[in-house]
């Protein structure tokens, strides 16, 4: 009989030992942390330019700019590191104040606007360079052409206001066009390009707060 009290107690007391012992989480670590919301924005139109620069019969420089563009870009890092960023501009809209040029930078010689009306740019990485100083890296299509760019990027800052949070942003390149089919070479009297081949790229970007 004591026997079967002492085998009692001792099952007893396994039992409520194992009441008191942590319960085992079986769910995947991926499960036990929250997703962060990315933060969105989106290109404000009336305060943003997209403008390029090339030189003219090698002693000048003539200035141009694309007029209808948009993009987005998304991040979930407070330094914007992870930032996705996605960007189009109309070909059609190139604007030199010259009919006669804007014309023929839509041709085949140039854009060929009628059969590539788009310019595309992909971001793959934003990179942190100290400061409010980033890089930029992503493929840029002109024509039907694909390749790496990067830009050099000074953030702005974030302003807030009654109207939503704006962020400025301001992103310099140089490519060459060659690379991209815009093709004309036309030489000068002394042998250097009408058109040079270097062309310096400048974004002075504006981006609104998509509300959540």
């Amino acid at each position: 009989m004591k026997r079967f009290f002492f085998s009692m107690m001792a099952i007893g007391a396994v039992t409520v030992l194992v009441a008191f012992l942590p319960k085992q989480n079986n769910q995947p670590a991926a499960m036990e942390t929250a997703v962060q919301t990315p933060v969105k924005w989106t290109v404000d139109k009336s305060h943003t330019n997209v403008k390029f620069a090339v030189t003219h019969m090698v002693v000048a420089e003539t200035e141009g700019s694309f007029k209808v563009f948009d993009g987005t870009v998304e991040h979930t890092k407070a330094d914007w590191s992870d930032a996705k960023i996605n960007f189009s501009v109309d070909v059609n809209s190139i604007n030199t104040d010259n009919e006669n040029r804007d014309k023929h930078l839509k041709s085949d010689d140039f854009f060929n606007a009628e059969k590539f009306p788009v310019i595309t740019f992909a971001g793959t990485k934003f990179t942190p360079k100290g400061g409010n100083k980033y890089e930029l890296t992503g493929n840029l299509t002109i024509r039907d052409v694909t390749k790496p760019v990067k830009f050099d990027v000074t953030f702005g800052g974030i302003a807030t206001s009654t109207r939503g949070d704006k962020a400025g942003f301001k992103a310099k390149t140089t490519i060459n066009r060659f690379d991209y089919n815009l093709k004309w070479d036309r030489a000068t009297e002394a042998g250097g390009l009408v058109v040079g081949k270097d062309v310096d790229v400048t974004v002075l970007l504006e981006l609104n707060k998509a509300k959540q």
